[in-house]
């Protein structure tokens, strides 16, 4: 019996999805680095979000041999209206799975990797201590690879958080994904200060880590409500801030309320570095690991270039 991909989307009104503009084309790049991308990622048994959440930068990605694991299995606890990751019970961990992230870390010669999950709301600390496994695994096969992850908010798990800060990666990236008054609709089962303050809490510990966050326009929000949320992650301390146009997967998902104009990502990224970002990606295409390698090089740098303007004052 085939399992239905998102049965809490089942009873859903349909919602006809738009037509795409002209602004959002993704690049087809079938190289040969693309099936070995693919032939790696097999043969190890992994999950990727590229693959799972149907992001329209794939073939681009993987043909530069780029690709952002996502561990914990490929089944989610919540049920996130804009998500196109399966929901449902999922399956029981596996012990191995930080050898074979290591592994395909080295593989795929990766100098930069995204590791990200599904939320497990089933686990008792909501799956940080194997967060930290793959990460500590990640960095004892590839010492010299900087490792970027994209967690859930590990919310009512207490300071379970802690175990992937302590882990150390280079950059810690929690996504905010939309407004406030969106996430009893689009973040059911979060909460979006509990968000902020998990973004805040891990510059606390280690403010060495770079923080990310990100946030998707079309889902109904104003311009108003996006530079307030600009406000509260630069009050959490958070260093870069991605942008990027909601694709509405299914009819049953979340309806797009309208594609956002080039030029209004432009516009919202001046807005954002003038308010304080170290670095913001905004555009239609804009995901949280889309050229994550290159963007932590520019944050890297940039740091180092206002720790020599404060030493100099």
């Amino acid at each position: 019996m085939k399992l239905i991909r998102h049965p809490e989307k089942v009873n859903n009104p349909i919602n006809p999805i738009k037509k795409k503009p002209y602004w959002i084309k993704s690049k087809i790049v079938n190289t040969q680095n693309y099936f070995k991308t693919k032939e790696i990622i097999n043969k190890n048994k992994l999950f990727t979000v590229c693959q799972e959440a149907n992001c329209p930068n794939i073939s681009e990605c993987w043909s530069k041999r780029h690709a952002t694991f996502m561990i914990m299995g490929d089944i989610c606890t919540r049920a996130c209206s804009f998500c196109n990751v399966r929901t449902g019970k999922p399956n029981l961990l596996d012990p191995l799975e930080p050898i074979k992230i290591a592994q395909a870390t080295k593989d795929l010669n990766l100098k930069h990797v995204v590791i990200t999950s599904v939320d497990r709301d089933d686990l008792k600390d909501g799956g940080a201590n194997h967060f930290s496994k793959v990460i500590r695994e990640t960095k004892k096969m590839n010492p010299k690879t900087t490792i970027e992850v994209l967690t859930p908010d590990f919310c009512r798990k207490g300071d379970s958080y802690k175990k992937v800060v302590v882990a150390n990666p280079d950059v810690f990236n929690h996504n905010i994904e939309t407004v406030p008054n969106l996430y009893l609709k689009v973040r059911p089962g979060s909460r979006y200060f509990a968000s902020v303050n998990l973004l805040k809490s891990v510059k606390e510990i280690n403010s060495t880590i770079f923080t990310k966050s990100g946030v998707m326009l079309g889902l109904g929000e104003t311009k108003d409500q996006i530079v307030q949320v600009m406000d509260d992650l630069l009050s959490a301390n958070v260093d870069f801030l991605t942008i990027g146009q909601y694709l509405q997967p299914s009819v049953k998902h979340h309806p797009l309320q309208r594609y956002v104009h080039p030029d209004e990502f432009e516009e919202l990224k001046k807005i954002a570095l003038s308010k304080g970002f170290l670095i913001v990606s905004s555009s239609p295409l804009t995901r949280s690991s889309y050229h994550a390698d290159e963007d932590f090089l520019k944050m890297k740098k940039l740091r180092e270039k206002q720790s020599q303007c404060h030493s100099l004052q």
